[in-house]
């Protein structure tokens, strides 16, 4: 039987079309082999990820779990730290419902009901927060059900209502963005909010463990014996949500009917004003033109100097690269932070952020290179003007550079204040990392559309897989060489050439 136009039920499978076909493309880039060859990947990945689990967690039931103080702490602490990646993808997903939809005018101006349609919406954000959550926490989930019971399995209860939570909370802030700032600048402050609140309790973790123990370990903080005691008693409510993990049914409803009446009362309240909204997002790609601002007068520059302007340009204006990369330098903070605290007493600390650098710096580049190189929007404009294509790829590649340099160099000045040769390897680390991703996305560019950039690793799993292992390879290269034993840098080193050999080989002809 189908569903009427305009129904619940009609939307739902509206939604569920538009999903399934962008999630599909996002997998296979609509080649069959491509998703036979991915139901095997991660069938092994998810063999090798319960492993895994199983390891980490059978020592810790076999010590014996109870209800205690020490154990609600870390279960909770851990939920928190997976609660704030929930949050941030919620909100970025609520942000892209009222942006990033070419179908809104159309619906908008039917007969359809605005209220139906934000309702089922927000309902897939919220259902593809909790998929998202469940597939995550699932290998620790089901080994602590296999090895310690079935109890364990009302955890998958208890991520349905934080991702409840998380999705109205998610709403609350949109709207109050709406009012506060007006649609022109909700996308590019939402983006930032949900980059910091994806990384904030994280980093904020690692930094405690840096001030109180010197490490960046954050199980340490968790697990410190000040931290308990100064936790409340195991009879207050804060421990609620791990006690419903734990499979204490009675908390598991108090839980679920907080999490799922939250999103209910924020579909309730804000419904009416998603019409309005959506509406004001409409025109956002038209241009105004702003009075009273003086004329900046014409400079003359070359064409290099154009080119590396307009790449900046673009960086610094695009509100969905805002999200994607300011996560990756939040991440540096704690190296910083660390660094910062042993300057002049700790040489060996310098060691220790090498390979985090390296590493950031490699995965930064690659995705910058692919917005220079393959998302160029102004292709066939850069193309036809008179300007050598090896002059363009070379500004494209320096305006790259320029900001992995800009934002490293505080990093490298605080190494270098400890150790002038940790300096120096993090240096030559990051050259080659960046050098090495930018590479590889100059082989295998492929022109595309600069939105497209969640889904950039679709275009060619080889040009993913080689630039993340070359980047790994790279920063094992710099840590073992800034370490007491430099000659086990070469297996690394070796291993970084031939990937890139073997990424220039098989690159597109």
């Amino acid at each position: 039987m189908m569903a009427q136009p305009t129904s619940i039920a009609w939307f739902a499978r509206h939604e569920f079309s538009l999903f399934w076909r962008d999630f599909a493309g996002m997998m296979t880039a609509g080649r069959r082999t491509r998703g036979v060859v991915l139901v095997a990947v991660l069938g092994v990945a998810a063999l090798l990820l319960h492993l895994m689990a199983h390891g980490i967690v059978r020592p810790w039931l076999a010590a014996g779990v109870a209800p205690d103080k020490p154990t609600l702490v870390l279960l909770t602490g851990g939920g928190l730290l997976f609660w704030s990646v929930m949050l941030s993808q919620a909100l970025e997903s609520v942000t892209r419902a009222y942006y990033a939809r070419a179908d809104l005018d159309l619906i908008l101006s039917s007969p359809a009901s605005a209220r139906r349609l934000f309702a089922v919406r927000t309902g897939a954000i919220a259902l593809s927060t909790m998929l998202l959550a469940a597939l995550l926490a699932s290998p620790l989930v089901d080994m602590l059900a296999l090895d310690g019971g079935p109890r364990w399995l009302a955890a998958y209860g208890v991520l349905v209502a934080l991702a409840a939570l998380a999705t109205a909370l998610g709403m609350a802030i949109t709207l109050g963005l709406f009012a506060l700032v007006g649609a022109r600048r909700t996308r590019l402050i939402a983006q930032i909010v949900a980059a910091v609140i994806g990384a904030g309790f994280l980093i904020g973790i690692q930094a405690a463990a840096i001030l109180a123990y010197g490490t960046m370990n954050r199980f340490a903080v968790l697990q410190s014996a000040d931290l308990v005691a100064a936790m409340p008693d195991v009879s207050s409510l804060v421990w609620l949500p791990a006690r419903a993990a734990m499979g204490d049914l009675p908390a598991l409803a108090i839980v679920m009917a907080l999490g799922c009446g939250a999103l209910l009362v924020a579909l309730a309240v804000s419904a009416a004003s998603f019409a309005r909204h959506a509406l004001a997002t409409a025109g956002m790609a038209r241009t105004e033109v702003r009075r009273g601002q003086r004329a900046r007068p014409f400079r003359s520059v070359s064409q290099k100097q154009a080119l590396r302007q307009k790449e900046w340009l673009l960086l610094r204006r695009d509100p969905w690269l805002v999200s994607q990369t300011l996560m990756q330098v939040l991440y540096l903070l704690p190296p910083a932070l660390l660094l910062w605290l042993n300057f002049g007493r700790n040489a060996g600390a310098a060691v220790v952020v090498v390979p985090v650098i390296v590493m950031a710096a490699g995965q930064l580049a690659g995705g910058l290179a692919w917005l220079a190189l393959s998302g160029e929007d102004a292709h066939d404009l850069v193309v036809t003007a008179p300007v050598a294509p090896a002059a363009v790829t070379a500004a494209k590649i320096e305006a790259i550079m320029a900001v992995i340099a800009i934002i490293v160099a505080p990093l490298l000045l605080l190494v270098g204040l400890l150790s002038w040769q940790a300096a120096a390897i993090t240096g030559a680390g990051v050259a080659l990392a960046a050098a090495s991703a930018t590479a590889i996305q100059m082989w295998f560019r492929a022109q595309a559309r600069r939105s497209m950039f969640r889904r950039r690793q679709v275009s060619s799993r080889a040009a993913t897989l080689s630039e993340a292992f070359v980047s790994i390879m790279w920063a094992a290269t710099a840590a073992t060489l800034a370490s007491a034993v430099p000659v086990l840098a070469v297996l690394p080193a070796i291993l970084a050439l031939l990937a890139l050999l073997l990424a220039w080989v098989i690159r597109p002809k």
